[in-house]
């Protein structure tokens, strides 16, 4: 997610770059959604994680 979202970082800059202003703020703006998007998966993950991990300790305690 994180990868997709570099990728529409790079492609934004080469379109303002070659003046394509209305794409780049698309690609922009995809590349934010992508980025808020992946930071919350890994949140939610980081979240299951650690209660996953207080889980098993109580099971074998």
């Amino acid at each position: 997610m994180i990868r997709l979202a570099i990728i529409s970082l790079v492609i934004a800059a080469v379109l303002a770059v070659l003046g394509f202003g209305g794409a780049a703020g698309t690609f922009v703006g995809i590349a934010k959604i992508l980025f808020f998007i992946a930071l919350a998966i890994f949140a939610l993950f980081l979240v299951m994680g650690l209660l996953a991990g207080k889980g098993i300790k109580n099971a074998i305690d």
